[in-house]
C-alpha cells in the first residue's frame, strides 16, 4: 500500500483517486495513519463480506446450546458488597 501525508493527498487528489482504484492508498496526517481511500469496488467487497453481528451470535454454538437447553445462564441474587466513600 502506498502511504500519501494529507497535504499531498489534497493538493494530488485525482492522482490519490487514480492509485486507490489500483491498491488501497494510506493518508497520514502528522506521521500517523489516519484513513485509508479504496476503490468503490473494494469497498463494496469488505462492506458485504460475512455475516452481520446479529447472523453471526445467532449462529454461535452458544446460542445454539441454549436454544436447546444444554446451557442454562443463571444471575446470582446475592446483593452488592458494600463500599465506603
Amino acid at each position: 500500500m502506498a502511504t500519501w501525508k494529507l497535504e499531498d493527498a489534497k493538493n494530488q487528489f485525482s492522482r490519490l483517486v487514480r492509485a486507490a482504484k489500483r491498491q488501497p492508498q494510506v493518508v497520514t496526517r502528522h506521521g500517523r495513519e489516519e484513513v485509508v481511500v479504496v476503490s468503490i469496488e473494494r469497498y463494496r467487497e469488505l462492506a458485504r463480506e460475512g455475516p452481520g453481528l446479529v447472523e453471526f451470535m445467532r449462529g454461535s454454538p452458544l446460542a445454539k446450546a441454549l436454544s436447546r437447553g444444554d446451557v442454562v445462564l443463571t444471575r446470582t441474587r446475592d446483593l452488592p458488597r458494600e463500599i465506603e466513600l
